[in-house]
């Protein structure tokens, strides 16, 4: 991979995608659970989650493009798999399908 010189070391520019790649294997995560709600929210409140997880999903979608290509201008390849998505993020994966209220809980905690 040929790197531009941006005036940042070579070591800042590495430890700040590393911290990049963590927020972006978040966000992605993040994303795929919203996303996931999106599709399979069910109950009274379903139009206004719905919506409300539509909303959420799409605005992360655009910050995960963002970190992504921030990662990139610093001359790191950004990750891309679920697998290594999984390696860096934090975020623990949600099983089945949880009530419209544990879904809002899961998302705000």
């Amino acid at each position: 991979m040929t790197t531009i010189d941006i005036g940042i070391h070579e070591t800042d520019r590495i430890a700040v995608a590393e911290g990049l790649k963590k927020l972006l294997a978040d966000s992605y995560t993040l994303y795929l659970q919203t996303h996931n709600f999106h599709w399979n929210v069910s109950g009274p409140q379903f139009r206004e989650l719905h919506l409300m997880f539509e909303e959420h999903y799409t605005e992360l979608a655009t910050a995960v493009d963002d970190i992504a290509e921030r990662i990139r201008t610093l001359g790191v390849a950004a990750p891309g798999t679920y697998k290594a998505f999984a390696e860096y993020s934090a975020i623990e994966e949600v099983e089945g399908v949880p009530d419209a209220s544990d879904m809002v809980r899961i998302l705000t905690k």
